[in-house]
């Protein structure tokens, strides 16, 4: 699989950082994050949470409604649920694993209620709940987190994780975005739940979710999974960040003149509008939404509106301009691999959850927003907050173990010049923005990105450290963007058939022979190689 891109240099300890001990750092403050703390918290084990932004509000879920995998155990419910996702992810994920998430999904939302989240009720009285409302339910874990006693660092971004002599995950550095001090975690086990990476696309609530876990993770040996199913995008108004796109189920798509697009739909039609957008412009209205879904729409997602209320724009009855903006492993399925129901990585001491882990497991090679991915996230956080606490308790007995810092480009690089992280943002999105390379993908294409982003990561592996922590943190993000890109394009370059979301121009069908996962991994040197799927079930 690939030696270790990058040499250790040891921690000090003397360096004017903030010091802090936990037996468990939790990297992320979204849902999955703040699962993993109250779940690790509930062991008897010291926590830690670091989140880039605020805990409760930054992120893909605190701004806005999502649905939620929440199905009866009662009847044929469960199986029918499972097989439908089966299907439409291209027969990758395991049934074992939906299960687990189907339970503990069940179980949490429990707790949930008992925690006071206010889910509303039918006409029986009876509580529904299949969706969250984002701000109520992310103000409810950060008032749980802190309840459980986890010590938060709301605004300190990490930037690399730490090691020890025998290359155990023992902690993370970062930097206080308020203070511009820098901190440092010595910690017996780390959970990474930092999302998934969105590419700075401006998709709501995704600008903070740049693949850093992903990038802290590589350098430590991980290994990722399934990053072919990385080309998700959102569908939305062009003049706003919102990509919910539910209530597009009840849009036509029209061209500047009025004339509808045959085919083009949210659902089952997003290509016939990425092929058109190619073009022209595409427009939108909601006009097949009867007054009683209108209604509902209003109070199932407000946010929704804002920005049409805000510019006097009619969707109901008036045409506005629509776009697809990159959501990449956010909505993709893509992201660490997990080696046990812990949750664990292929790093020893390294845990995932949410969007920076997998998804394979329960939605195969297609997921959407929310839904599964509400679920996943609560459920793997739970799992990898339980496991990291038994692994960090035992580490405990390891206090003055060696600690080595693990971060490669922009931190110890030694170059004589810092790269431009603007530049380097703006040349990744230049090969991973455009329909025709990403959502159509074709190995001439593939390999011609590919040939422009290997000598990029060249120039940042070779150039100087960042000059400030402020400067290091904006090229952590523009290297994890990288790293991700390439990662994702060589996983879709050897997938030569078209299955869930990846589509091949040249490889139209799904081919039987490549019903299996493609892991990755590396910086200096991407490799790509064949998992097997478990607990499989006929095509």
């Amino acid at each position: 699989m690939g030696a270790r891109d990058f040499e250790r240099q040891l921690l000090s300890g003397a360096d004017g950082s903030v010091q802090h001990q936990a037996d468990v750092l939790v990297i992320g403050g979204g849902p999955a994050g703040a699962w993993a703390a109250v779940s690790a918290a509930a062991q008897g084990v010291r926590v830690l949470l670091a989140d880039k932004g605020f805990c409760g509000t930054s992120g893909a879920t605190a701004p806005s409604g999502t649905g939620l995998w929440h199905v009866s155990p009662d009847g044929k419910a469960r199986e029918e649920a499972k097989a439908s996702r089966l299907a439409m992810g291209g027969h990758l994920a395991e049934q074992a694993w939906m299960d687990r998430v189907l339970e503990q999904t069940w179980a949490n939302v429990e707790r949930l209620k008992d925690w006071g989240y206010p889910f509303p009720a039918d006409e029986q009285g009876a509580l529904r709940c299949t969706s969250l409302q984002g701000p109520e339910y992310m103000r409810l874990m950060r008032k749980r987190v802190k309840e459980s006693g986890v010590r938060i660092l709301d605004h300190s971004p990490a930037l690399e994780l730490l090691v020890d002599g025998h290359g155990t995950v023992c902690g993370a550095t970062g930097v206080s975005r308020q203070t511009g001090d820098t901190w440092v975690v010595r910690a017996g086990a780390v959970v990474i739940a930092t999302g998934g990476c969105a590419f700075l696309s401006r998709a709501l609530g995704c600008n903070v979710l740049t693949g850093d876990g992903q990038l802290m993770a590589a350098e430590v040996g991980a290994t990722l999974s399934g990053m072919e199913f990385s080309n998700a995008y959102g569908l939305g108004p062009a003049f706003s960040s919102v990509t919910k796109s539910l209530f597009y189920n009840w849009a036509t798509f029209y061209t500047a003149d009025g004339v509808a697009i045959e085919g083009a739909g949210s659902s089952k039609g997003r290509s016939v509008i990425a092929q058109t957008l190619q073009s022209q412009p595409v427009f939108a209205c909601l006009d097949r939404a009867d007054a009683q879904i209108r209604a509902w729409m209003r109070t199932a997602q407000p946010n929704f509106f804002v920005s049409f209320d805000r510019q006097g724009i009619d969707p109901f009855t008036q045409h506005f301009p629509v776009t697809l903006r990159l959501e990449g492993t956010v909505r993709g399925t893509g992201g660490l691999h997990l080696v046990d129901h812990s949750c664990a990585t292929s790093a020893p001491g390294l845990y995932a959850a949410g969007d920076a882990a997998t998804r394979e497991l329960i939605c195969g090679g297609f997921t959407g927003g929310g839904s599964h991915n509400a679920a996943w996230a609560l459920s793997s956080g739970f799992w990898a907050g339980a496991g990291a606490a038994a692994f960090g308790r035992d580490a405990r007995a390891d206090a003055r173990r060696t600690t080595l810092r693990a971060g490669g480009v922009a931190l110890s690089s030694r170059g004589a010049t810092p790269f431009d992280s603007q530049e380097v943002v703006r040349a990744v999105q230049a090969e991973v923005f455009p329909f025709e390379r990403n959502w159509f993908r074709e190995g001439d294409a593939l390999r011609d990105s590919l040939g422009r982003l290997d000598a990029l990561w060249v120039r940042l592996r070779t150039s100087a450290p960042a000059a400030t922590p402020t400067e290091a943190v904006r090229a952590r993000e523009a290297a994890a963007m990288l790293a991700t890109s390439r990662w994702m394009y060589r996983s879709a370059l050897q997938r030569t058939e078209t299955r869930g979301m990846h589509r091949r121009r040249e490889h139209g069908a799904i081919d039987p022979a490549q019903r299996h996962r493609l892991l990755s991994g590396g910086l200096d040197e991407v490799w790509v190689q064949r998992h097997a799927v478990q607990d499989e079930v006929a095509a």
